[in-house]
């Protein structure tokens, strides 16, 4: 039975052997997100400034998608070389499809991405492609003291078009669900991944105008300026209220990119592969709470109902990984330390690896800097995105395999 700790030998394994699809991957990937941002910030300049914004959000979901269809297919690369896929090969089954494979993963990809915030960095890529790009446009319009509408081409929508743009999109998104869920045709499951997407960025705009409407409602409430009078109050009279917020606003997000944001990649990976759930019962299974999930099942269609309205937040958020996590402990809590331990250590030595790299090669002027910069930002994304991929692949490996060889399989859902 192979051990947890030859997690990082078998990542290596797995990176060698596939390193030429993974890179090829990759590169087109970047490729394609170069042409999509670019597309993005040239689109949004001219008449009918409106109907371009709408054209920036829909490049925008396109950058996205494209996101998730080159870490589909990175790690569709690596299914081969995996032991488990082997195993099941000899027991028979054959081997799916890309796309069959892209359109199972798209809509649970989707929730996930948008449920840890994902896009954000889309998003700030985005806007920075459009300063960098119209740089002298912005210095110009601020030296004559003119408005400029450079970096705005997210938030200059008007709420009115966002809010018609949402409810169309709302349209697509429940008419591909509904295919998805009677298991109709190919590619509904990428089609309602991408109605998805621009269901949420479409309708970016007209959530914030009426957030923007709310909170200023709220703040004029005496109950809501009483309640922020207390806790200013609390802080400043517990002792160490202040000390335990202060340090858990620090910790928490270090927590999540340590061990959150690993297990929700390796919840996408194990959808690839074909070892997945996000149902409560499987997370349960043969606990005590599985009866109180039985008699929620069982229960009138508006309890349940207004349950799932109460945490779908929630759901979304953390069930897909609570179940990741069950399933990577059957295999023993050494091999989800392991797997944390490397993916940490791989974004970090990542950051190291490319300072020293540029520092040997001397950038100490701002031009050559300017130009030396990209190649190896590039060459240390691809490596540590490449071993990254392989380290999911390979987390999922042991754990099958280990489960398989003990006589419990991970079975697919």
């Amino acid at each position: 039975m192979p051990s947890p700790y030859s997690l990082p030998l078998h990542t290596l394994r797995l990176a060698g052997k596939c390193a030429l699809p993974l890179a090829f991957w990759f590169a087109a990937g970047e490729l394609a997100r170069f042409v999509l941002l670019y597309g993005a910030t040239e689109i949004a300049y001219g008449d009918f400034r409106q109907v371009r914004l709408v054209a920036v959000m829909t490049l925008l979901t396109f950058i996205v998608m494209s996101a998730m269809t080159v870490t589909t297919g990175m790690l569709y690369a690596l299914r081969d070389a995996l032991w488990e896929m082997r195993a099941r090969a000899d027991d028979g089954l054959d081997q799916e499809r890309f796309f069959r494979v892209l359109d199972r993963v798209a809509p649970a990809f989707a929730v996930l991405y948008l449920a840890w915030g994902f896009q954000t960095e889309d998003m700030r890529d985005v806007y920075q492609m459009d300063m960098f790009h119209h740089f002298y446009d912005q210095t110009d319009a601020s030296f004559f003291g003119e408005d400029s509408d450079v970096g705005r081409s997210l938030v200059d929508l008007d709420w009115r078009v966002s809010l018609g743009a949402m409810v169309v999109t709302f349209g697509l998104k429940w008419l591909f669900a509904r295919f998805v869920e009677k298991g109709k045709g190919k590619l509904y499951g990428f089609l309602a991944a991408f109605s998805e997407f621009a269901f949420v960025f479409y309708g970016l705009n007209a959530t914030l105008a009426f957030a923007d409407a709310r909170k200023e409602w709220m703040e004029h409430r005496s109950v809501v300026a009483g309640s922020e009078e207390i806790w200013t109050e609390a802080q400043k009279s517990v002792p160490i209220w202040k000390t335990v917020t202060d340090v858990f606003g620090d910790v928490w997000p270090l927590i999540l990119d340590a061990v959150a944001v690993p297990l929700a990649w390796l919840t996408v990976a194990m959808l690839v592969f074909g070892a997945y759930s996000d149902e409560t019962r499987h997370l349960v299974r043969g606990t005590r709470l599985e009866r109180g999930v039985e008699r929620l099942e069982g229960s009138h269609d508006l309890t349940q109902k207004s349950f799932d309205q109460l945490t779908s937040g929630f759901k979304d958020r953390w069930l897909p990984l609570a179940n990741s996590l069950r399933m990577i402990f059957k295999s023993g809590a050494a091999l989800f330390g392991m797997m944390c331990l490397c993916y940490v250590s791989l974004s970090v030595a990542g950051q190291y690896a490319e300072r020293a790299l540029l520092t040997l090669m001397g950038t100490r002027d701002e031009w050559s800097g300017a130009i030396m910069e990209p190649p190896v930002a590039f060459l240390a994304e691809m490596i540590v995105t490449v071993l990254t991929m392989a380290l999911l692949a390979a987390t999922y490996d042991l754990a099958a395999t280990r489960a398989r060889l003990s006589g419990e399989p991970l079975s697919d859902v």
